[in-house]
Parts: C-alpha cells; structure tokens; sequence
C-alpha cells in the first residue's frame, strides 16, 4: 500500500443511483471519483455543499445544473456549486466520467 499512489483495490466503491457506480479516492480536504454510468443510467435531482468539478471521459449524457441544460461529450468539463440542484441522463451508451469534490465527501469515503 503506497501513501502516494492509491491502486484501484484502496478505492471505495458505491452504487449512488441505479446503474450510476464510483470509485473514489480521498485525499486530506478533497476527492477524486471515477463515475462509470450505464446507458440510460439517472443521477436523480439532488445538491449537497460540496463543490464538484468533473469531465466527461466516454459517452454522452444530458447534465440539468441550475437553471440551464446541455449535452456533454466526451472532453466537456461541467463545474457545479455546492447547493446548486443538478440531474444527469445518460444517453444510449454507457458514459465514464471523473467528478472532484472539494470538500471529502465522507459518505463516499
């Protein structure tokens, strides 16, 4: 086990919604989360306080964050403000993305 070099094994793994899994990896004040979705997969509506940074590595999926709507490619960065309500679909293929949360999100942990 290396202090500096989590291996997959050391991640925590959850299922958040159905068919919405992670694997997360936290350091002191903030996370790293590798999101695999299937297609068709809901992140349901929520908000919490942590701020979310993320980008979308494979797949398509529809983002709702705030007020505003778009479909995000593989490359496409989103940023989400702790508090600000947010929803992703997935479209027909299964998607990959990384989020990172500042501050741990010490459910995931």
């Amino acid at each position: 086990m290396s202090l500096y070099f989590p291996s997959a094994d050391e991640s925590a793994r959850h299922t958040i919604f159905p068919g919405v899994h992670i694997k997360t990896y936290a350091a002191e004040k903030m996370m790293l989360s590798v999101v695999d979705l299937e297609p068709r997969a809901i992140v349901e509506e929520h908000t919490h306080p942590h701020e979310q940074v993320g980008m979308v590595l494979s797949g398509r999926a529809t983002f709702f964050i705030g007020g505003e709507q778009k479909t995000l490619h593989p490359g496409d960065v989103y940023r989400i403000p702790g508090n600000v309500r947010h929803k992703v679909i997935v479209l027909e293929s299964p998607a990959r993305a990384i989020d990172i949360f500042y501050p741990v999100r010490e459910e995931y942990r």
